[in-house]
């Protein structure tokens, strides 16, 4: 694989993951970003069982990931007067390490800038596969030809829509939107709940936390100021302190608005391109997103070095290796979950939390999803995995 070049679209987590292996077996990689530079803070996430715990500690990042963890946090799901309902666990919703998206984003990517090129502020427009490579074309930057490409660049893919087809075609929208706002708010940890909607502070994605039902909407997902309308129009009228919270997000220093969907793509791959992550398995909020990149980043990159760079054999082996692992991206809607819809749902929501061999039985089954793929030993895995 020495000298193979490779374009990886996205700077997140599953890009600069999948950087750190292919560097590690000799590739010469670009990372290409459309945001200007890493985005810092953002929701926590958390990596579930051995599996994925295995592939972090190979890349010699675990006991870094560790001292950045920022602990499961209880949430605690109140009534409109405050009241205390029910008990989300931190152990439920931080797995068995939580660190945040920007931390985990700045170890990947100290890991990987000093040996791969990161463009920034830029992202591709055309993607014209030859016999010999893909050839680019970029936004700003002039166009260049690649062996490989690989879209790590989210549930929105550029890569996916320009090399597959439209997102409509794999994208399944499942009936909510979710915000994330960078507000004060104070350390709460509290959830509150009315039919279609949730609100929640000083939880586990962010200072606020919005989850309510719509309608498939029709917006800009770069105009913030929009976003903000959309949240104020979706929370009208709400109780407990939503109108304090409203006010402000009207000022928050951040904002974050998507919907919660669902990808569906029958093959990762299509020629000299590959999909990775949320792109190719990504369901929003699911929960097993973060560790699906990192284990994915790793087997696509074992793989390809199992190949020699016979990218034909190892896009084909990815996929059979990661996709019953992948499966449980298939499953579940956390919109439904965190915002039910009636006032029925939401008790038995609250009530499942009551029950202790309940909750046990979720993390119990959390484990063998998380867990549910064998680690190949791939080429040159002991020099790679001692390197830090």
């Amino acid at each position: 694989m020495k000298n193979t070049t490779v374009l990886i679209s996205g700077a997140s987590i599953a890009g600069p993951a999948l950087a750190y292996w292919l560097n590690r077996y000799g590739c010469a990689v670009t990372v290409v970003e459309k945001a200007p530079a890493l985005r810092p803070g953002g929701q926590r996430v958390d990596f579930k069982g051995a599996t994925q715990l295995a592939v972090l500690e190979r890349m010699g990042i675990l006991q870094e990931v560790r001292r950045h963890q920022t602990g499961g946090i209880d949430q605690v799901i109140v009534d409109a007067d405050g009241r205390r309902l029910a008990v989300m666990s931190g152990e439920f919703t931080g797995g068995d390490v939580e660190i945040s998206r920007g931390d985990l984003a700045a170890l990947l990517y100290d890991r990987t800038a000093g040996s791969c090129e990161y463009v920034f502020g830029d992202s591709i427009t055309s993607l014209t596969e030859t016999a010999g490579g893909v050839h680019v074309t970029f936004e700003r930057g002039a166009p260049r030809t690649f062996d490989l490409v690989v879209g790590a660049d989210g549930i929105h893919s550029n890569v996916r829509r320009l090399a597959f087809g439209p997102e409509s075609q794999y994208v399944s929208f499942l009936g909510h939107y979710y915000a994330l706002a960078d507000i004060d708010t104070g350390p709460d940890g509290v959830m509150y709940n009315e039919p279609g909607r949730m609100a929640a502070i000083g939880g586990p994605k962010a200072p606020a936390f919005f989850v309510f039902a719509s309608e498939e909407l029709d917006y800009d997902r770069y105009d913030t100021d929009r976003h903000k309308r959309i949240l104020a129009d979706a929370y009208r009228g709400g109780g407990w302190r939503i109108p304090e919270l409203m006010a402000k997000v009207a000022d928050a220093r951040e904002l974050y608005l998507d919907s919660i969907s669902r990808v569906e793509i029958d093959t990762y791959a299509t020629g000299r391109v590959a999909l990775l992550g949320d792109a190719a398995y990504g369901n929003t909020l699911g929960g097993f997103g973060t560790g699906l990149a990192v284990v994915g980043a790793y087997v696509l990159a074992g793989e390809l070095a199992a190949a020699g760079g016979d990218h034909r054999m190892a896009f084909r082996a990815y996929e059979e290796a990661f996709r019953g692992y992948a499966k449980v991206s298939r499953q579940g809607n956390a919109g439904a979950f965190l915002a039910p819809a009636t006032p029925g749902k939401i008790r038995m929501r609250n009530w499942m939390f009551k029950r202790r061999f309940l909750m046990w039985a979720l993390l119990k089954s959390t484990d063998m999803f998380a867990t549910n793929i064998d680690l190949k030993d791939y080429p040159s895995l002991a020099g790679a995995s001692s390197a830090t």
